[in-house]
């Protein structure tokens, strides 16, 4: 199943898609896609519909975070053996965890807010893992059991926040508009390999990041058993799995977003998003 949340932002409905791509409305079988519509049971009933059998939505609505209500945004950094090598990193010997503010989290196709005092605004695609199951201390043998689905992140990041003065990764990575998520969520069955997966990203149509899963150095099994030893995963919570190289400032020379580029970036079976950049303004 492809599920989707479309309509204003804070204003968004819940949706699934058909055969062909179109949304059709979930309104009167679910309340939102959170947490609680992403348990094993929930998921089993909703594939059990008689999807084109629900109203179509008409034309072509903003897709919003595909997921409500998301209590957590966990992200490993230099996950991807190309990507910590552009970046001048040691191979970690453990996942190196951080979070993002929640308030970053926009819809897939949102603008991306340049913050104020910024200069080093950067992209990075990855692919996310939505927990469906409360998961703590997990065998990896049994950490797919809770993968609820996959979805496309972008984890916007501000470099010079991020790494020179203090270095505070969580300060680079969670301004507003910082985390684009969707267009849709695509439960884990429809997904068999998490690490047979291309990303991709483009900066006004040039190819940036073009890499696959099977560069991880920690697989999606690894890193929801490890999360899950020092702190309990909630369903509806978001694991970002990382990123490939070609991000901006491993560039030579680096390269950053200004107000009027355009970023599209997809994970094969996932989608894609497009975000327009924008200058900061008070919302």
């Amino acid at each position: 199943m492809k599920l989707v949340r479309y309509g204003n932002a804070g204003q968004e409905k819940p949706g699934i898609l058909d055969r062909d791509g179109n949304i059709r409305d979930l309104t009167g079988e679910i309340g939102d896609i959170d947490g609680q519509a992403l348990a094993p049971d929930s998921l089993a009933r909703l594939a059990a519909l008689d999807v084109e059998g629900l109203r179509k939505v008409d034309g072509a609505p903003r897709l919003g975070p595909p997921v409500a209500n998301i209590g957590k945004l966990v992200c490993i950094g230099l996950n991807y053996r190309l990507h910590a090598k552009e970046a001048g990193a040691k191979i970690p010997a453990e996942p190196i965890i951080f979070m993002k503010a929640t308030t970053s989290i926009v819809g897939p196709n949102d603008d991306v807010m340049i913050p104020k005092d910024s200069i080093k605004t950067d992209w990075e695609v990855e692919l996310t893992v939505a927990i469906g199951r409360v998961a703590r201390y997990v065998d990896e043998r049994d950490a797919l059991d809770y993968v609820a689905g996959y979805l496309v992140a972008n984890d916007v990041s501000e470099r010079a926040f991020q790494i020179e003065g203090t270095g505070q990764w969580v300060k680079g990575k969670s301004a507003d508009t910082f985390c684009p998520l969707g267009p849709y969520l695509v439960t884990s069955d429809e997904i068999p390999d998490p690490q047979a997966l291309r990303l991709w990203l483009d900066v006004d149509g040039k190819r940036y990041q073009d890499g696959s899963t099977d560069d991880m150095i920690f697989g999606v099994a690894h890193l929801v058993s490890y999360v899950s030893r020092y702190m309990t995963l909630m369903p509806g919570d978001m694991l970002l799995t990382g990123t490939p190289s070609g991000v901006g400032f491993g560039l030579d020379p680096p390269v950053f977003l200004r107000p009027g580029n355009q970023v599209r970036l997809g994970v094969e079976g996932l989608g894609e998003q497009v975000q327009n950049v924008v200058a900061y303004r008070k919302s």
